[in-house]
């Protein structure tokens, strides 16, 4: 089992026996956190939904997001990060969101972080963001370390208390 499905899988128990359900916003992942926790038997519990965000257009048209919820942002931030889990969160209708957003590689982004940076966020009772920095240029290895990251604050923030 990776690392990734057995994160998953702590989520999804915590999920289900909550009977609390989870909606993804997702970029430089491209869906690698939203079929992680779908590949969880009983996902359809707690699974509403999920998005790959990953330009303006898809903020627009799947989050709502335009130009005057920017102004005084920019992606690849955890501000950035937190409105687009708050924006999936309330669309969907679910308990509680997660957002990743950031620059896998091999280089940057238009924005000016290194290939290796992401932000991650948690909407839900409680909020919470991060930001990683990898440090490499390996595209894939920055996928699944991104996802791992957001599953993981997932998890906190399930953990903590409310």
């Amino acid at each position: 089992m990776t690392q990734l499905e057995s994160l998953a899988e702590k989520v999804a128990a915590r999920l289900i026996a909550r009977k609390e359900t989870i909606a993804i916003a997702e970029s430089s992942t491209g869906g690698l956190i939203a079929a992680a926790l779908l590949a969880v038997p009983g996902a359809s519990a707690y699974f509403i939904g999920g998005a790959v965000v990953y330009t303006k257009a898809s903020r627009a048209a799947l989050l709502g997001i335009g130009d005057a919820e920017m102004t005084g942002m920019r992606p690849s931030t955890e501000a950035y990060a937190l409105l687009c889990a708050r924006m999936v969160r309330h669309k969907m209708a679910a308990t509680w969101a997660l957002s990743e957003t950031g620059a896998t590689g091999p280089s940057g982004n238009r924005y000016g972080d290194a290939a290796g940076h992401t932000c991650v966020a948690v909407a839900g009772p409680r909020e919470m963001a991060a930001t990683l920095e990898t440090g490499s240029a390996e595209r894939r290895a920055n996928m699944d370390a991104f996802a791992r990251r957001g599953l993981d604050l997932l998890l906190e923030s399930l953990s903590a208390k409310t």
